[in-house]
């Protein structure tokens, strides 16, 4: 029974060990953990803090960003307008100088056909009065082989001449 009402000597020790040990723990124990605890706050407010300025300067990079996009995509189709305005510019000069080219090649050829066919038409007049006067001259040298012939064609031309 002795145990479950301690005596007044045993208490009062008691309380003098702990006031001892809370003034021991006071003088050099809480100091050190207060610290630490203290460093801990501040380490955990640093980070805190470093990871909010580290948002905000995602956010700012990730704006930068995509204006950075929007004007690379703004840049990009200005580029491919310019390069389609470019390709239909060619392709219509080259159309141009490709249709100029077949009109003076197709004006050349028609000159040169029209040419030919004059220099042919004229050729064949040519062939055609040479023709011509071959078979005059053997019809007439048929038709005045002989003087009886000759004497009536000159009569008949007479006869023209005077009735002209």
């Amino acid at each position: 029974m002795e145990l479950i009402k301690p005596q007044f000597g045993l208490i009062f020790w008691m309380a003098i060990s702990f006031l001892v040990l809370i003034f021991l723990l006071a003088k050099f124990a809480f100091p050190i953990i207060l610290k630490s605890l203290k460093e801990r706050e501040d380490s955990i407010t640093n980070a805190l803090n470093s990871a909010e300025k580290a948002k905000k300067e995602m956010a700012a990079l990730q704006a930068d960003n995509e204006k950075l996009l929007v004007q690379a995509r703004a840049e990009r189709d200005t580029m491919l307008k310019e390069a389609r305005d470019t390709k239909d510019a060619i392709v219509a000069e080259a159309k141009n100088k490709a249709q100029a080219e077949a009109n003076k090649i197709l004006a050349t050829t028609r000159e040169t056909i029209n040419t030919e066919k004059n220099a042919a038409i004229t050729e064949l007049k040519n062939q055609v009065a040479a023709m011509s006067i071959e078979i005059a001259e053997k019809i007439l040298r048929q038709e005045l082989s002989n003087d009886e012939k000759q004497k009536a064609l000159m009569d008949n031309l007479m006869k023209d001449i005077s009735l002209n």
